[in-house]
């Protein structure tokens, strides 16, 4: 498989990803949509979440499915030889980076493109900004950023972890077991920080949202950006480095 076809793969993969989850959390926070005020809101951007990544996973499944730069680097320091998917990508530098390269670009894309779905209500001035902003990417509870790096770590952790054991197990459930793990951690991992486990997810809606031509939208935020970022690599890394005794 060629560089260009994985990064194809990946953008694609990634972007309905991120196209599908900032698409739910818009139609809970945003006003005058059907998704407003139906109750349960918490466990339907869980679920939106979790069904996002599984499209996500079906439709970047010749490159491996990463579209998440800790998955990327979680396999990166498992030891394995290769990225996966249906022709097997040696790991290297160039390989590394065109699927980092995938994941920044369909998760700023798929931003866009959920943004465009709702460009009315964005610009409703009864949207607030925080709802705005908490569309495109996450913000914590409690404002701690070692705790909330703490969260973030242990939440991607678990991702990392358990799709890596996922992958000794192929089966046609894995991306719903996917699907179901994501959901999974933001019912238990997500209250603190708003589970982002993926440092693409959170970097390209926000910067999404810093250039995009939305009313009334205020700052991105940029001072907590580090926090999704660093969290999900460290956790994706500890999550590879611990497969390589355990499985």
């Amino acid at each position: 498989m060629s560089l260009g076809e994985v990064f194809v793969s990946e953008v694609i993969g990634t972007a309905m990803l991120t196209l599908l989850g900032v698409g739910v959390v818009a139609n809970v926070l945003l006003g005058k949509t059907k998704g407003r005020g139906v109750g349960s809101d918490w466990l339907l951007i869980n679920i939106g979440w979790g069904l996002a990544v599984m499209a996500g996973v079906f439709v970047a499944y010749k490159s491996g499915a990463h579209i998440n730069p800790a998955v990327t680097f979680g396999i990166l320091s498992s030891g394995a030889d290769t990225y996966g998917g249906t022709a097997d990508v040696d790991i290297d530098v160039g390989s590394t980076l065109v699927y980092l390269a995938g994941e920044m670009v369909g998760a700023f894309a798929g931003a866009v493109v959920a943004w465009a779905a709702y460009k009315q209500h964005f610009d409703d001035p009864e949207a607030s900004p925080a709802a705005k902003l908490g569309t495109f990417s996450t913000a914590p509870e409690i404002h701690s950023p070692v705790w909330n790096l703490v969260t973030e770590i242990i939440a991607t952790f678990v991702l990392v972890f358990v799709v890596l054991s996922i992958g000794l197990t192929p089966s046609g459930l894995g991306p719903l077991a996917v699907a179901l793990l994501v959901v999974g951690i933001g019912a238990s991992l997500g209250g603190p920080t708003g589970y982002a486990i993926n440092p693409a997810r959170d970097l390209g809606p926000r910067i999404a949202h810093f250039l995009l031509p939305i009313k009334g939208k205020g700052g991105s935020d940029w001072g907590y950006s580090w926090v999704p970022i660093v969290g999900p690599m460290v956790g994706g890394v500890i999550a590879g480095l611990l497969s390589q005794v355990t499985f």
